[in-house]
């Protein structure tokens, strides 16, 4: 693993994500959405991520939520051009209006093929994190869980297994298994 020392442009990304989302709450529940995005950030890290990857798990989903194009292109003035790819590849769209949900899910899968594997990574902390957060919500709130999302259960359940094959076929590590145990918590039943 390498060694990373995080620097300023990490802190200023800590600060400027916590701002960008600090009205924005995790589906369902009232935790701060900047929770989850320190702890992509954190998983980048601990699976062989550096600096500038950690930064880009921080504002993974700024574009995404927070200002489509125009804000990938701040991201891309303030924290550079590689930030800004990790920022877009991990993005499922940039449009104001998005697609709908299933044709976006599966662009996305299909699109792990040609990700960089930088961007791979920050991708499979994302989707590990937000996997871990279904199973431990699925079992406090069993089948309930599945009002929270656009794609309904059956949706998020073909989703993550998609994503799972995905990241085995193009990012094959312990991580991986690790997103794969946790859909598979939710997935079996």
């Amino acid at each position: 693993m390498p060694d990373v020392t995080l620097g300023d442009r990490f802190e200023e990304a800590l600060v400027y994500a916590a701002r960008l989302h600090r009205h924005q709450r995790r589906k369902g529940n009232r935790v701060p959405y900047v929770s989850h995005l320190m702890a992509v950030a954190a998983l980048t890290l601990e699976h062989g991520g550096d600096e500038e990857q950690a930064v880009g798990a921080l504002l993974h989903d700024a574009a995404e939520d927070q200002g489509g194009r125009a804000e990938l292109q701040r991201i891309e003035e303030r924290f550079g051009p590689g930030v800004a790819a990790i920022v877009a590849d991990c993005s499922d769209s940039l449009e104001d209006v998005k697609p709908s949900w299933r044709p976006r899910k599966e662009a996305y899968v299909a699109s792990l093929a040609n990700k960089p594997e930088r961007s791979l990574l920050v991708s499979l902390a994302d989707k590990t994190h937000n996997a871990e957060c279904i199973r431990d919500d699925h079992n406090q709130l069993g089948e309930a869980v599945w009002t929270r999302f656009s794609g309904s259960g059956a949706g998020v359940r073909w989703y993550y297994t998609a994503l799972v094959e995905g990241f085995r076929a193009h990012r094959p590590s312990p991580l991986t298994e690790r997103l794969a145990t946790a859909v598979a918590c939710f997935t079996s039943n």
